[in-house]
């Protein structure tokens, strides 16, 4: 009876199947041509003078970056609006800015230029497909590292989604860029695609 039982409930047991491996170059241009996306994370900024933390929530609708920083226990935080030409910043007090004031602004804020026509790419773990690039893979063919624009970008702890526009996927949980003096991590919590 109980090896009867005993094969009724391995037969009952399931696995998931295994990730189907998507060549890079597919994947890569399939994320590329991706123009709507949004995630939820946290960012930690560190360098030699200092950092900060943030919420960070990102929104991307076509060439525009709609990006969301909230500093912890009401300390701060700011908005951020890119097109790809123009950026428009408004900190936690309200005041609004655009255009070279804007820059100057998130330069201020943040200590360092920030790469805002790259990261609609680096946060999905492809390389901007206008940059010279250096990179290198894992065993699953996810990007790995990324050198680019003076950037080194490290990608972990990936996850695997399915999504109607680009199918079964894989998005980076874990993203670690670095420049200079610069190191920022940026944990994602959750991604949205179509």
């Amino acid at each position: 009876m109980s090896l009867v039982l005993c094969a009724l409930a391995l037969g009952a047991c399931r696995t998931l199947p295994p990730a189907v491996r998507t060549p890079w170059v597919q994947q890569r241009a399939a994320l590329q041509s991706l123009d709507q996306f949004a995630l939820r994370g946290q960012l930690a900024a560190a360098s030699s003078g200092g950092g900060f933390s943030a919420a960070l929530s990102w929104q991307q609708t076509g060439a525009t970056a709609d990006a969301w920083l909230r500093a912890p226990l009401g300390l701060g935080g700011a908005h951020l609006i890119y097109d790809g030409a123009d950026l428009q910043w408004t900190a936690s007090d309200g005041v609004a800015l655009d255009g070279v004031a804007a820059h100057g602004a998130v330069v201020s804020a943040l200590g360092f230029e920030p790469p805002l026509a790259s990261l609609r790419y680096w946060l999905l773990g492809v390389p901007d497909p206008s940059l010279p690039k250096q990179e290198s893979l894992d065993s699953q063919q996810r990007l790995s590292t990324l050198t680019q624009a003076g950037w080194r970008i490290e990608y972990g702890n990936y996850e695997r989604g399915s999504y109607t526009v680009t199918g079964e996927m894989w998005l980076p949980a874990s993203i670690v860029l670095q420049r200079d003096a610069w190191r920022l991590k940026l944990h994602v919590a959750h991604w949205q695609l179509p």
